[in-house]
């Protein structure tokens, strides 16, 4: 995926606060302060200790919410270049490690979790040692009540989202677009709750249809699904473009 967001001005915090997230062992989700400036290279170097993956073979997703924003995957880019608000995830996965587990040919090496519990070399010790993630009590309390009151912003914005009624759309590292909504609901397979969207140009995603499932009809590339938390619903005629001004 590609694109950048917004660059960092001296207005702005230098810093983010981003949770991470692993695929590939018991870390959960937990979070952590990343500078701006850092490069991607020196991002995945820092992943490396706190997950356990390798810097060198790692994919490095950004996710809001449940919705994959972009792949860090040029080394020599900012962070900031990618990231430049709260309330993101970095989510890791090391290619090689799914390789060569994903491969029936290769004898997988298991562990008890009383014998991984033991090891004084895995990341569950080395969370533990340092008190992060699910071992930070204070830490884990605080995400809590995040998500607790980001999901009572959601339900709130989601209450106001009423079908037909006019909005604007914005999400980061895309133009603010306008429309009418189409749908409110799940969507079979996702996790939580979807405004869907027939805006009044071509920059959707889609029909209003969803892995071959129709949520209301549109014409292609004129339906789109984002978060509550994107939807502002208000007086947004549709934007008039002169003709006579252009080139």
């Amino acid at each position: 995926m590609s694109g950048v967001l917004h660059l960092d001005t001296g207005n702005v915090s230098s810093y983010i606060t981003a949770s991470v997230s692993n695929s590939h062992n018991d870390v959960v989700a937990f979070e952590m302060k990343f500078a701006k400036d850092m490069t991607i290279a020196q991002l995945k170097s820092k992943l490396e200790i706190l997950t356990g993956g390798n810097a060198g073979t790692m994919k490095v997703e950004l996710f809001k919410g449940d919705a994959l924003l972009h792949l860090l995957d040029n080394n020599d880019a900012k962070l900031g270049y990618y990231a430049d608000c709260d309330g993101l995830r970095l989510h890791v996965v090391d290619i090689f490690s799914s390789f060569a587990f994903d491969n029936e040919s290769i004898e997988k090496f298991e562990l008890s979790n009383d014998q991984y519990e033991k090891r004084t070399d895995s990341v569950r010790n080395f969370l533990k040692q340092n008190k992060l993630g699910k071992y930070n009590e204070e830490e884990m309390q605080q995400m809590e009540e995040k998500r607790r009151q980001q999901a009572e912003e959601i339900q709130k914005r989601a209450s106001l989202c009423v079908v037909d009624s006019r909005c604007q759309v914005t999400v980061p590292g895309n133009p603010t677009r306008r429309g009418t909504i189409k749908y409110n609901g799940p969507l079979d397979g996702k996790t939580g709750v979807f405004i869907g969207v027939e805006y009044d140009e071509p920059l959707g995603k889609n029909n209003g249809s969803v892995a071959g499932k129709a949520y209301f009809e549109c014409q292609p590339n004129y339906g789109g699904f984002v978060s509550p938390l994107s939807v502002e619903v208000g007086d947004f005629p549709p934007e008039e473009v002169d003709l006579d001004d252009e080139l």
